[in-house]
Order: structure tokens, then sequence, then C-alpha cells
């Protein structure tokens, strides 16, 4: 893991290419982290605030998204296949190439 001072003040952290797989990070502040690549696959997110985070090409297959904030979030060519997605905020999230076959998607949560 690497954080990296932005030009803006603002800390980015970095966990590009990670195996993140199965890992617990429920209300964790993801804002604007490189999540490039990385495997998500089974992990819990649940209420995190990812807005404005690369997730580009990241497995977050079977992920638990549940009310998590993903706006303006880079999702292109993501795997969501199955993943949890319930309230989620969407809002402006690039979802570009991304699967969501078998995704959860309702505004529940």
């Amino acid at each position: 893991m690497k954080d990296d001072m932005g030009q803006d003040g603002i800390m980015r952290i970095d966990l590009a290419g990670s195996d993140l797989s199965g890992v617990a990070f429920e209300c964790v502040n993801f804002e604007n982290a490189n999540l490039q690549f990385a495997n998500c696959e089974n992990a819990n997110f649940k209420g995190s605030n990812l807005q404005g985070a690369n997730l580009m090409g990241a497995n977050l297959n079977g992920a638990n998204l549940r009310g998590t904030c993903l706006c303006k979030a880079s999702l292109k060519n993501v795997d969501l296949t199955g993943a949890d997605l319930t309230g989620a905020d969407l809002y402006g999230a690039n979802l570009e190439g991304a699967n969501l076959i078998g995704a959860i998607l309702s505004l529940e949560g």
C-alpha cells in the first residue's frame, strides 16, 4: 500500500493491483483511492466511501457494496458479477464495459 499526497493536498491510497479478496473494509474512506486492477473478490466495502476512486479493471465479483458511495468513481471494465450494490450511490460513476451479470441493484438499503 502506498499513500500519495496529490497536488491538491489530498492524501490518496494506492492499492493498484493488490490482492484484497475477502478483506473487510466496512465503513472505510477510500475517496480518490487507486484500486485499479485490484482483486477485491468477495471483499466487504459496506458503507464505505469510494467517491472518485479508480477501480478500472478491478475484480469485484461477489463484493458487498451495500450503501457504498461510488459517486464519480471509475468502474470501467470492472467485474461486478454477483456483487451486492443495494443502496449504493452510483451518481456520475463510469460503468463503461462493466460486467453487472447477477449484480444486485436495489434502492433499498
